[in-house]
């Protein structure tokens, strides 16, 4: 199994950009899918997350209207659509996927046995 993550760069305040998640040696459709984002020094926080069909998004409260998480069976390709950057967005994002996770659950990070390699996005004001 491998997760890859992609799209991270450097955007100024206020605009956008979109992460890609490309799975591969999986069924991407038992899988539940999230984003993390980890700054420096700081914990790795809970993003979104969305359900094994795509529907059921759900959102850190920092990141509600501005975030967009979806993912495509049939590419076996997940993403995270980030509008309205800001500084504090700038984080290394990682993508992860479960086939056991349960709803109440999706937030934690130890919930996840799958992770992409992360990739750096940089916000600056």
């Amino acid at each position: 199994v491998q997760l890859q993550a992609s799209g991270g760069g450097w955007v100024q305040a206020g605009g956008s950009v979109r992460l890609s998640c490309a799975a591969s040696g999986l069924t991407f459709s038992n899988y539940v899918m999230s984003w993390f984002r980890q700054a420096p020094g700081k914990e790795r926080e809970f993003v979104a997350t969305v359900a094994r069909r795509g529907g059921n998004a759900r959102y850190v409260d920092s990141v509600k209207g501005r975030f967009t998480i979806s993912k495509d069976n049939a590419k076996n390709t997940g993403y995270l659509q980030m509008n309205s950057l800001k500084p504090e967005d700038t984080a290394v994002y990682y993508c992860a996927a479960s086939a056991t996770v349960i709803t109440s659950n999706t937030h934690a990070a130890s919930a996840y046995a799958y992770w992409g390699q992360g990739t750096q996005v940089t916000v600056s004001s």
